[in-house]
Parts: structure tokens; C-alpha cells; sequence
């Protein structure tokens, strides 16, 4: 029998409005009791009102073993804008099954991420599920492997962020991992690859959740996550301002942003910064916010590997990604997690054309057996592979210490720095003065009738002659040394000379960086 038109359209309003809604209303209230929102909350906080365009809104699960057949399936996906710019997202909606995946959740994802690889726009998946149904069995372990390999397939093409809101356990761990940025809710979200009833039962160790995997834990030990949020709204809004400094995939620039800035700002406060004594600590950031657009710098992995500062900010109103040594932690010097940490970040920044702005005050790696045991060698190497791989415009400033090798991984004019400047305070050695004073003269100050004296006199004749940037200016190895008031005008300059740079790297199917 024929049905007309409006009553099919009826039909459809029907079941769109079905579809909206969400799952049992206990299920709910425990979302609710948790501060937490619910999935299309998320999606209309995150994204520009009205731009969404939902995706696959009517699909259901074929599992004849399945009783309950939402639709939807557990999962939003769609489309929309953020800042007027093309964004996809996927919501797992906890109140449908726990938000556990089946091969039809995933399908959507899957459906989603081809399109956004076709049209070249970032993902953002909000993570708040139990992991793979069960019910389902090894289809849903299938299901979570052609994520994995969508994640890939996009590396680097176009960003990719995940926000996790809730569990995010087993398998479903390693989609996280292998985007560009990962944020997390205090107290209540958690990533683990085995729960805390696993690890009593192996170990005997007794854990919770969050001790085990939760946003501090992950922000702060482990390096997983870079970014943590006291409530679901705070971290939508951190995603929505990481966005603005990224281009929507790898062949476009980042965003401009108008500023009232002025590009010719001097920065006559920087020569009060540094303490009169190179032993003495000062706040690197307090640097990076004098020089950058309105102080604005929005910080990655705050809470992790403190000897490094990484993070994204603007100069001239274009994004650049800042990478700086934190005197006031443990001097600045580079270790295992450190040299991790600012890896990911300029490979991240060199993926998607954001230059590099690196301020040095390195006075070399962590000694010690823990870091030699743990793989220093290793660690470090991934800095100085990533800066050496990096195409995108790069300068340097030396503000204090530069001393080894240290001084060489930090973005030195040896791996491919384009322009290189000092400040007058810059100390380019191979070590500092008292160490250097002990190793060279060592049989001079054994044969000395005052070795204290003489010891003195010798470390400053070698803070003379070397403890400045004078040699390294005169060999080419620094550009120019600049007055620290200048640093602002001179990087601006540099980025706006730079902006045409090509680079090429010689033909290869990839690289074999030292994992």
C-alpha cells in the first residue's frame, strides 16, 4: 500500500526525535550526579551554534543477539564548525550501553574519519565509554582495529584530538595515544589498558581508578595526556582555543589572528629577567609571555617534564610553537622525559607548517645512572631527530647557557637552524667554566701553592674567553647577538622573511626515527 509523502516525512520526525534522545533516565542521572554532560551536550558546546550536521543518526546494530537496538548505536557523529572553521567530531554517549563499541559505533566512526581525511578537516573524538562490547565479541576488537588504522592513516595530515570524559580502557586506549593532543576531566575521567581489579588480582598492588589512570596521573607521570580540565566545559573550550592555532590539515597555514600588539614592541623589561649570577634561576615563561602577542601562551603538557617549556603562541598575529629550557627546574637541563616531551611537540608543530621559536638556556642532559639506564641516549636523540627533520621556519635565541651537546640538540645552527641569536648573557661552551677549570687544568691546580686562588683566576680567564657569544658570532654559528629589548622585532621579522621557506627532504619512504 502506498504511503503519501507527509506521512512519511511524519515518520521520519518521529524517529529523529527518538533518536535525540538519550538513555535510561538512571543512566541519566549518574551522568548528571558526576557533573559530567551528556554526548550531544558536548557536541553543541564544542562547536559554533547550529553548524552541527549529524551523520548516520538512524543506524542500528545488527547483532541478532542484541535486544535493545538504539538508534545511534551509542555514539554521535557529524560535522559542524568551530570559529567559523570545518570540524568533525564523535561523542560516545555513556547513557547507550556504557558506551561500549560494537562493530555499528564503530562503523560511524570509521564513516566519519574517511570523510574527514577527504575534505581535510580535523577530528575531535570525545572518549566516554567501556570499551568493547562484549556481546559483540571479536568483531568489536576488529572494529577498534580500523580506528587505529584510520588514526594513522591521518598522522599528520589533518589534527587530530582526543578528549577523554570519562573511561577510556583495554583496546580503546591506543586511538588516544595516537592523535596529535589529548585532554582529560579531573576526577572523572580515566585511561588505563587494565582496570584496577586486573592489576590486584596480578600484582596484589590495591589502586583506584584515578590513582591508577587519571587526569593527574596522566598530565604529570606518564606524559599521556597534555592537558587536563577541572570540568567537561572548561575542556571544550580548551579544545576550541587549541584550534585556533592550527590549520584545518597539512597543506594549509595556520590561522592569522588580528592583534593590536604592535609587531615593533621593544622589550626593555627582559634585561631585568635574568639574575646576575648564571647559578641563579629565572622563569623562562616570564620571557616567552614578554615577547609573544598580549602575553597569550597557551601551554602543552604543563604539568609534565617542567625542565622544558612547550607550547603554542603568536608573534605578529601568526601561530608559532615556543620550545624553552625552565631554569627553575632542575636548571633547565635536558632528560629522559624532557627531550620526549619537546619531540612530540616540534614534529607536531613541523606536521602542520607552525614555525618553531626555541629559546636555549641548557646547561646539558640529567647524569646519572637511572637516565643512562633508562635510555638518555635514546630519549635525547628523538629531540635532535625531531629538529633535525623539521622543514618549517626555525630560529633560535640563546638567552643564557648553551653548553655540549645539549647545546647542539636545542635547535642549533649546526642541525638546521635558519637564524640563530644570542643575547649578550649567551655562554656557548662545551661546559661551564668551573667544570671545564677542573678537567683542563687539572695538574696545574695539583702543582699550585694557593689552588684556590689560582683555581679563581683560571675560571675567569675561561669565562672570558669562552662564556660569551663572542667566538661563536665570529665563526658564523650565531647569527647576530641582539639586545634582549630587540627579541620581539627581530623574531617577527625573521618569521615574516621565513614564510616562504621550502624545504624539501630527500626521497624515502619514512624515516627511522630512534624510538
Amino acid at each position: 500500500m502506498d504511503h503519501p509523502l507527509p506521512e512519511r516525512v511524519e515518520n521520519l520526525r518521529k524517529r529523529k526525535e527518538e533518536a535525540l534522545q538519550p538513555g535510561s533516565d538512571r543512566s541519566v542521572e549518574r551522568q548528571r550526579s558526576r557533573g559530567k554532560m551528556l554526548a550531544r551536550e558536548r557536541i553543541e558546546h564544542l562547536l559554533d551554534e547550529g553548524s552541527f550536521n549529524e551523520l548516520d543518526m538512524l543506524a542500528k546494530s545488527r547483532n541478532p543477539g542484541t535486544t535493545e537496538r538504539p538508534y545511534g548505536d551509542g555514539v554521535v557523529t557529524g560535522w559542524g564548525t568551530v570559529d567559523g572553521r570545518k570540524v568533525f567530531v564523535f561523542s560516545q554517549d555513556f547513557t547507550v550501553f556504557g558506551g561500549a563499541l560494537g562493530e555499528v559505533f564503530a562503523e560511524k566512526i570509521h564513516k566519519l574519519m574517511d570523510l574527514a581525511l577527504k575534505v581535510g578537516a580535523p577530528v575531535i573524538g570525545i572518549n566516554d565509554g567501556a570499551g568493547a562490547r562484549i556481546q559483540e565479541g571479536v568483531v568489536s576488537l576488529s572494529s577498534y582495529g580500523g580506528i587505529f588504522y584510520r588514526n594513522v592513516k591521518s598522522s599528520g595530515v589533518t589534527p587530530q584530538i582526543s578528549v577523554i570524559m570519562g573511561p577510556c580502557a583495554g583496546g580503546a586506549v591506543y586511538s588516544p595515544i595516537m592523535t596529535d593532543f589529548i585532554f582529560m576531566v579531573d576526577q572523572t575521567s580515566y585511561m588505563f589498558i587494565t582496570g584496577p581489579d586486573v592489576v590486584k588480582q596480578v600484582t596484589g598492588e590495591d589502586v583506584s581508578q584515578q590513582d591508577l589512570g587519571g587526569a593527574r596521573v596522566h598530565t604529570s607521570k606518564s606524559g599521556v595526556a597534555q592537558f587536563v580540565s577541572p570540568d567537561d566545559a572548561t575542556c571544550l573550550d580548551d579544545v576550541r582555543y587549541l584550534l585556533s592555532f592550527l590549520p584545518s590539515n597539512n597543506l594549509e597555514e595556520p590561522p592569522v589572528v588580528e592583534t593590536d600588539d604592535p609587531v615593533d614592541r621593544l622589550c626593555p623589561e627582559l634585561l631585568d629577567i635574568l639574575p646576575p649570577s648564571a647559578n641563579q634561576a629565572y622563569d623562562i615563561k616570564s620571557v616567552i609571555a614578554t615577547v609573544v602577542d598580549d602575553g597569550d601562551f597557551f601551554e602543552y603538557a604543563p604539568n609534565w617534564a617542567g625542565s622544558i617549556v612547550c607550547g603554542f603562541a603568536r608573534l605578529g598575529g601568526r601561530s608559532v610553537g615556543i620550545v624553552g629550557n625552565q631554569p627553575m627546574v632542575m636548571a633547565g637541563v635536558l632528560d629522559i622525559e624532557s627531550s620526549s616531551k619537546a619531540a612530540k611537540f616540534v614534529r607536531t608543530c613541523d606536521a602542520f607548517n607552525i614555525p618553531l621559536v626555541t629559546f636555549v638556556d641548557v646547561p646539558g642532559f640529567l647524569p646519572g645512572v637511572d637516565q643512562e639506564h633508562g635510555g638518555i641516549i635514546r630519549h635525547g636523540a628523538k629531540l635532535l631527530y625531531a629538529y633535525c627533520e623539521a622543514t618549517v621556519p626555525r630560529i633560535s635565541v640563546i638567552v643564557r647557557k648553551a653548553y655540549g651537546g645539549a647545546y647542539v640538540v636545542m635547535d642549533s645552527k649546526s642541525i638546521g637552524s635558519d637564524l640563530t641569536y644570542a643575547w649578550p648573557s649567551a655562554e656557548l661552551a662545551v661546559m661551564g667554566a668551573s667544570g671545564a677549570v677542573e678537567i683542563v687544568y687539572r695538574r696545574e691546580l695539583a702543582e699550585a701553592s694557593d689552588p684556590v686562588a689560582r683555581r679563581a683566576e683560571l675560571v675567569e680567564e675561561y669565562t672570558e674567553a669562552y662564556c660569551n657569544p663572542w667566538e661563536a658570532a665570529s665563526r658564523g654559528f650565531i647569527d647576530d647577538v641582539i639586545d634582549p629589548a630587540e627579541t620581539r622585532t627581530r623574531l617577527i621579522a625573521g618569521l615574516e622573511l621565513l614564510q616562504s621557506k621550502k624545504e624539501h627532504l630527500p626521497p624515502r619512504k619514512h624515516g627511522n626515527m630512534p624510538l
